[in-house]
């Protein structure tokens, strides 16, 4: 990845972690409105049944209209979450403000602090304390003892009879024991998936904080083997130059083994100046800046013949299934994601490796298996994270933690699995517009 690539992805993650919150709000809020539409029902038939089944005489006009408010409150609420509106703080404190109103005006009208439903408000003050700040908790406690302590001095009692005695048959026992039981019910419903929402955006949070670490650390990457390709240049051209004279010499030409052992250094030695060429050309630059167009089975015809040549291996089986050519950018990323992935399986399995490339509607699907002893549970568990290896060599593990950045960098996902009979394969799938070069 280059440095302009690694700080553009840590922007979009920046931005991720600041709209997380906003997605937690608009959550709750949906809750509220869900609970408001239970708290309109539960109103309204609340006060049909005290009128027609108590025979409560209630002023009906009166309370409908304030029932009549609060549906139109709850819609307007509803069509801004429908718009995908922002949600902030304060709209949940308004509407919380907003149905303790509606409670104290409806207790006010039907019995004041004697109405057993007196205690709803403790569901409003449960609710503000998981939702909100506590600075927003305390503000709406003390308005709801101020409502209290207002119902309680100007509020009428209801011309019911003093049937305490009567314990369960009791009318006033029995509203106090249904409140207990809506509260109860409501508290629990709604608090276990506003937690549920907080563990999602805590969930959501430490996954963003973990790719910026990951981010932060192939940039570092990036910038030391910038470094070290400027240094290494001077070295490899010394060691090639004395490589051709010993390649020249009597002494060492007339041995056959010297002879091969020799020609194998000059290639390994041209492929590591390749790669420190490759790393120069792309550091600094965006993806496509440098690339040249090809297609995809140019690309990987090419890949192969290189890799080929530049390894020793038993058999590697080449399969182009992709079906219909298309334009693609020669990116020198994805030619080093697909060796890594190649050179892994090579390692594991070093007689025989396999390449597929196929085509899934609009994505690329790069296979690479081998009959290796596949992934340790251990290594498996964590494959994309860095130095996940048991090769028990310092650094290692560092290409599968690159094939995953850039495989989301690009918009696709890898997947990795062990066969039953031994070995494994690792599969790539990349949108092919990401892979287009981009014209100005």
């Amino acid at each position: 990845m280059t440095e302009a690539a690694a700080i553009a992805e840590d922007q979009r993650l920046r931005t991720q972690a600041e709209s997380s919150d906003t997605d937690t709000l608009g959550k709750q809020m949906r809750q509220l409105v869900q609970l408001r539409w239970m708290a309109v029902l539960g109103q309204l038939l609340t006060i049909l049944i005290t009128q027609y089944g108590f025979g409560v005489d209630l002023p009906l006009q009166t309370m409908f209209s304030v029932l009549a408010g609060l549906i139109v409150f709850n819609a307007l609420a509803e069509l801004g979450l429908r718009l995908r509106r922002r949600v902030k703080t304060v709209e949940l404190f308004i509407g919380l403000l907003v149905d303790m109103g509606t409670l104290t005006v409806q207790l006010y009208l039907s019995g004041g602090a004697t109405n057993p439903f007196v205690f709803l408000y403790l569901l409003q003050v449960g609710l503000a304390a998981v939702l909100m700040a506590p600075r927003y908790a305390w503000i709406l406690m003390g308005v709801a003892t101020l409502c209290f302590l207002g119902l309680a001095e100007s509020g009428r009692p209801l011309a019911l009879q003093q049937d305490y005695h009567l314990g369960i048959h009791s009318y006033y026992v029995q509203g106090m024991l249904i409140c207990l039981v809506l509260n109860g019910a409501l508290l629990v419903i709604f608090i276990n998936r506003i937690n549920r929402n907080h563990r999602e955006r805590d969930n959501r949070l430490a996954e963003l904080r973990q790719r910026a670490a990951e981010e932060e650390h192939i940039l570092r990457m990036g910038l030391l083997a910038s470094g070290a390709a400027h240094e290494l240049g001077t070295p490899l051209a010394t060691i090639s130059v004395i490589l051709g004279d010993w390649h020249h010499m009597p002494s060492l030409a007339s041995d056959p083994v010297l002879g091969e052992e020799i020609s194998e250094m000059q290639t390994q030695i041209q492929r590591c100046k390749t790669i420190v060429s490759g790393i120069l050309m792309s550091a600094g630059e965006t993806r496509g800046e440098s690339s040249g167009e090809t297609t995809v089975c140019e690309f990987f015809d090419d890949l192969v013949h290189e890799w080929r040549s530049t390894r020793k291996i038993g058999e590697l089986s080449f399969n182009n299934r992709f079906g219909e050519d298309i334009d693609i950018a020669s990116d020198t990323v994805l030619k080093q994601t697909i060796c890594n992935l190649l050179d892994n399986a090579l390692e594991a399995s070093p007689a025989w490796v396999e390449l597929e490339v196929s085509r899934d509607a609009d994505n690329l699907v790069v296979r690479v298996a081998d009959r290796g002893p596949g992934f340790k549970r251990e290594v498996f568990d964590r494959l994309g994270q860095p130095y996940q290896s048991t090769k028990g060599r310092p650094g290692s593990g560092l290409g599968l933690f690159l094939v995953f950045n850039v495989a989301r960098i690009l918009g696709g996902q890898v997947r990795a699995y062990n066969h039953e009979s031994g070995g494994a394969d690792v599969s790539l799938s990349l949108p092919l517009d990401a892979l287009q070069l981009k014209e100005e």
